[in-house]
This record gives C-alpha cells, structure tokens and sequence, in this order.
C-alpha cells in the first residue's frame, strides 16, 4: 500500500514593526493547515536574525521598520540564505521603494490591503519558486527601469537614490519643511522621514542642511 505523504509545511516569518498588523497575519496564515508562522520580527535586525536561527521558506518583509528597513535586511537574508523568498510588504504611499526592493531581491511585492487569498497565493507560488508583482504596479516596473536607464549618467544616480528619495531631496534644498513635502508629493509625513534617513545615509551627510549644500554642489538636483 502507497503511503500518502503530507504536502511540506511553508514556514514563514513576519516582519513588521505592527504588533497588530503581525496578529492579523499570523490568524489569516493559521487557518491554512500547509502554513505555519515560525517566527515574528519588529525589525530588520531581528528579521535576520531569526532568518539565521529558523528553518524558514518565506519572509513576509515590512519595508519601512526601525533601526534597519526591509530593504537592507532583505539584501543581507538573500546574501546569506538566497534559498529563503522575500515578499515585500507595502502601503500605497510606499510604491516608489518597488524598484530598489526587486534590486534587493525580493521575489514577491504585495500592498498590505491585499486580500487573505491573494496572500496565500502569493507565499505559495513564491514557495514554489516563482515571482509575483501585481499586475497594477507592472507598468510602474517598466516606467522606473526606462527612467533607471534614461538618467543612469546623471549625477544623483552615482548615489543611487530613488526617483522619490530625488524628488525629496529636490524640496529639502528649495527648503521645504518635511510637512510641506509630504503635502506636495501626496505622501505622509513619516514616508518623508523615511525618505530623509535613505537620504542621508546615502549620500554620507546627518542632517538636511549638509544634504541640500551637497545636492546643489553636486548638480544633484534641478532648483
């Protein structure tokens, strides 16, 4: 008699600094019997560090989290463990950071209004060895590679900043306050903040001022 053998368990980890948005997910992921949360994480560090201490298939990555974002910690889970798939968890306002997430090399990008079904989908396929975007963020794909390729000899690329950390840092030194920003470019305040410490560790500054005299020393920006 052939013994019928139970589908592999997908062990996940989730990291988002929400103590209330992890609840959610760890309830919707137990109701499938071939899910299971292996961990949590209120950082990247700690994201990371269970990535080395777990066996784990999928990381459902927060990318805006304190003390190291998704971003970075995804770069370090995928140098050490390229084994492990990365889902990127955004809000809307967060789109602009889809690019430099594929670069860091997620393998699935989901908005955080997504749908329990279309979750599970995602980490299964992505389980599987496949890649998942939503088809409303394929053309924002192709437009930031095309802008990617376009501007690749302007000056603000040799800092690789973002088409968004650009336009931020465009505001910073027309001195613009964090509030006005997030008004004009229809993001919040903390997306600025966020934005604002990229910002700033990529171009090797601490603080606005030094950013807005390099980004007009260095023909960074168009003011």
């Amino acid at each position: 008699m052939t013994e019928n053998k139970q589908p592999k368990k997908i062990k996940v980890i989730i990291a988002d600094d929400h103590a209330l948005l992890r609840e959610g997910l760890v309830k919707i992921l137990s109701i499938e019997p071939n899910i299971t949360v292996v961990g949590e994480a209120e950082d990247g560090n700690q994201a990371i560090e269970l990535t080395r201490s777990k066996d784990v298939d999928i990381v459902l990555m927060d990318i805006n989290m304190p003390n190291l974002n998704g971003i970075e910690a995804t770069k370090i889970i995928k140098s050490e463990k390229p084994h492990v798939g990365v889902i990127a968890l955004t809000i809307h306002d967060q789109e602009d950071y889809l690019f430099e997430m594929i670069r860091s090399g997620v393998s699935g990008y989901v908005l955080k209004d997504v749908s329990p079904d279309e979750l599970i989908k995602t980490i299964r396929d992505v389980a599987a060895g496949q890649s998942f975007i939503p088809p409303s963020l394929i053309t924002k794909v192709f437009q930031e590679f095309n802008r990617m390729t376009a501007q690749n000899e302007q000056p603000h690329r040799r800092y690789g900043l973002t088409g968004r950390e650009l336009d931020v840092l465009t505001e910073i030194a027309r001195g613009l306050s964090n509030k006005a920003i997030a008004k004009k470019l229809y993001i919040s305040e903390k997306t600025v903040k966020n934005h604002l410490t990229n910002i700033f560790q990529k171009l090797g500054v601490s603080d606005r001022t030094q950013a807005a005299l390099l980004a007009i020393k260095k023909n960074i920006v168009d003011i």
